[in-house]
This record gives C-alpha cells, sequence and structure tokens, in this order.
C-alpha cells in the first residue's frame, strides 16, 4: 500500500512539472496552431538569434564573479566561525537568510534609488566615478553585488551542511600540527573536503544567476533572462524554445553534479 501511494505521489508531481513542459514545446514547434503546420525554426535558429550572445557572454561574466565573491566571502567565515568563535554561528546565519525576505523587486528599486542618489550627490567629485564604474554596461559590478546577496541563503545553507559533515576542528588541527600554514590548510585540507558543497553551491548560485529577472531588469541592463522576456513580444516562439533549451541544459548539469557527487562517494568508500 505505501509503495502505491508514493507511486501516486511521484505520478502526480511528474505531470505537475511535465505539463507546462509539454504544453511550451507544443506552442514552441507551432503545433496546433490555426495555419501553421509544426516547425522546428524556433530551435533551428537559437544560435542566430539577435542578442543572445551578447546576453549569455554578459550572464556567464555575472555568474562567475558572483560564484566567486559568495565563495570567497562565506568559506572563510563559516570556517572561522565554527573554529573560533561558534556562538556567532546564530549571527552570521541570520544574516545570511535575511535576504530570503527581501522581495526582488525591493531590492532592486532600492538599489537604483541609491545610485540615483550617489550620482546626484557626488557628482564631480572621486565617488561619483565609482559610481559610474559600478554601473559600466560591459561589466555591472552593482549586479554582481547584488546577485551575490541574493544567493547568500542559498550558498550558506549548502556550505554549512558541507562543514557540519566534516570533523573540522580535527582536520585543521592535524594538519596545524604537522607545520602547514592557515593558508595551506585551507586549500589543500578543508577545500578537497568541501568539494561537493562547493560545487552544490556554485551550481546553485549558477542557476539564480541564469533566472533572476527582476533586479536585472529595474537596473536596466540585458542578461539571459531579461533577453528571454523581451524578445517574447517579437519572437513568442523563440524565447519559449531558448526557455526550454536553458532549462533543460540547467536539468542536465544538476544531473552530471549529483552523478558526479555519487561516483566521489563511492570511490571514497571502495
Amino acid at each position: 500500500m505505501a509503495g502505491m501511494n508514493r507511486r501516486a505521489v511521484l505520478l502526480i508531481a511528474g505531470l505537475y512539472f511535465a505539463m507546462p513542459m509539454v504544453c511550451a514545446l507544443i506552442f514552441s514547434i507551432g503545433l496546433g496552431t490555426p495555419g501553421q503546420g509544426v516547425s522546428f525554426d524556433a530551435y533551428a535558429g537559437i544560435a542566430g538569434a539577435e542578442g543572445l550572445a551578447a546576453s549569455m557572454a554578459l550572464t556567464v561574466k555575472l555568474a562567475l564573479a558572483t560564484i566567486a565573491v559568495v565563495l570567497t566571502v562565506l568559506v572563510p567565515a563559516l570556517i572561522a566561525v565554527r573554529l573560533s568563535v561558534p556562538r556567532l554561528r546564530p549571527v552570521v546565519e541570520m544574516v545570511c537568510l535575511l535576504p530570503l525576505v527581501v522581495p526582488g523587486v525591493a531590492l532592486g528599486a532600492g538599489i537604483s534609488t541609491v545610485l540615483r542618489w550617489g550620482t546626484d550627490r557626488f557628482y564631480g567629485t572621486p565617488f561619483f566615478e565609482g559610481l559610474v564604474a559600478l554601473q559600466a554596461p560591459e561589466f555591472p559590478v552593482v549586479i554582481v553585488l547584488a546577485y551575490s546577496l541574493m544567493a547568500l541563503p542559498l550558498a550558506y545553507s549548502t556550505l554549512d551542511n558541507g562543514l557540519a559533515a566534516l570533523d573540522l576542528r580535527v582536520l585543521v588541527e592535524a594538519a596545524r600540527s604537522c607545520g602547514s600554514s592557515w593558508l595551506r590548510t585551507l586549500f589543500f585540507v578543508v577545500l578537497p573536503n568541501l568539494r561537493g558543497a562547493l560545487l552544490n553551491a556554485s551550481f546553485l548560485t549558477l542557476a539564480l544567476v541564469l533566472g533572476e529577472y527582476t533586479v536585472a531588469a529595474l537596473l536596466g541592463y540585458q542578461p539571459f533572462a531579461v533577453w528571454i522576456v523581451v524578445i517574447s513580444g517579437s519572437q513568442a516562439q523563440m524565447s519559449v524554445a531558448v526557455s526550454i533549451v536553458s532549462l533543460l541544459g540547467t536539468w542536465a548539469l544538476l544531473l552530471a553534479v549529483a552523478a558526479a557527487g555519487r561516483a566521489r562517494r563511492v570511490k571514497e568508500n571502495s
């Protein structure tokens, strides 16, 4: 009976997630559209779509920078808290989870307001030049900072669980007793044991950057998610086709990460 209930739940969940994908696929190939036969032109034209390459290049740069910022800030902080000041762990957790209660619209509107106020207030000073550099269209650092803030809850949970699975104090003390410096201990002892957590945190951050629309749109930039919405008005089938391909690519990457983690655990156990 329990097995049947489990299969029923899985079937319902599968239909819940599969039906929107099936409907999107039907629309993207023109199936059922009056006066139009089945056509895969939307998929064939993805590679040459105007603006796609530029938006993807910007998104990749933002994703790599965001992953670097999040890991550089969180990993040393979480290790230091666990080793030196465990009483501060609830404070760090609250700070890292706080972005969950801030809507993307509020964050984008707040950043936009501050940037406008700053450019007016500091016009003609070195601060003005710094604010302009933060908003450079080729690489908007302000978007990286916003995405890093939004990614904190996801990355924190993943890294904290990874650290909880380690006997961190024993690892660090053993390495230090062998004459290893703090940096060497971090890079050659702690981080290799956190490989799975680091990979999962990086993937979740990448997925957030790929799908985030609100903040980038409010600040006037056009990464991948905003580009899809922009072209949906004139090339609806193309935008749906690109969305399906990107979603399938994200799922494939997730499965690859999970498979790599399982293979690593099997190798370690053997």
